[in-house]
């Protein structure tokens, strides 16, 4: 890699945590009104605590918001190297992390999931359309946002790999590392999650917030 390469990585990785790390679901409460999602439930920013805390319409908001921090940097980091996929990785896998570990709340922030379709759709967007009926499938049979985001994220390193290679023949490196690490930090955000299902104590999605009938915000 040579210096120029090395230095736009540096920028991608650096450009894709700042954005990745902007906490939309904050800044939606602090438009709307509405209480901070860190208060509510989980405590975390994304979209299902911004469903519990502000409601619908504006936990739609939040969700499109964390897709876009997602895609934003990957996109930047395109034009910036020239489609370098090394570039793009990174700053796909910066912007994750910052969804997760935000420096403008002092490393608090949501599981990374909306963050990480967004880059998914730029990365593979085949394999986004591979994906989400995993995601929603999971959520509608059982109720859990949690068990759909973990099997979701688990199919992302099939699904990248098998339509990286049916569309381009072979699988460069960057999708390897992005498929392995990528759903990788999004479930060790879940980690407690996880051990919520596990014992049967996780809080499954009320949905009365989505038909607009539940009680609770």
């Amino acid at each position: 890699m040579s210096t120029q390469q090395a230095l736009i990585v540096a920028v991608a990785a650096i450009a894709g945590y700042l954005i990745g790390a902007i906490p939309v679901g904050i800044l939606v409460a602090r438009a709307s009104g509405g209480p901070d999602p860190r208060t509510i439930g989980s405590g975390r920013t994304g979209g299902t605590n911004a469903l519990r805390a502000l409601g619908r319409k504006w936990a739609l908001v939040v969700v499109l918001g964390d897709v876009a921090k997602g895609a934003v940097p990957v996109l930047l980091a395109a034009a910036i190297s020239g489609w370098d996929l090394w570039a793009m990785t990174v700053a796909a896998l910066a912007a994750v992390l910052g969804a997760i570990r935000s420096i403008y709340i002092r490393f608090h922030g949501g599981r990374g999931v909306g963050a990480g379709v967004g880059t998914l759709l730029v990365m593979a967007p085949l394999a986004a359309l591979v994906t989400a009926p995993v995601f929603f499938g999971a959520v509608v049979l059982t109720r859990y946002v949690s068990l759909g985001s973990l099997l979701g994220a688990a199919a992302i390193f099939p699904a990248t790999i098998l339509t990286v290679w049916l569309t381009q023949g072979s699988v460069p490196a960057p999708y390897w590392v992005y498929a392995t690490v990528g759903p990788a930090l999004i479930w060790v955000a879940h980690w407690d999650n996880v051990q919520r299902l596990l014992r049967g104590e996780e809080r499954r999605l009320d949905v009365g917030l989505l038909t607009g009938r539940s009680r609770h915000r």
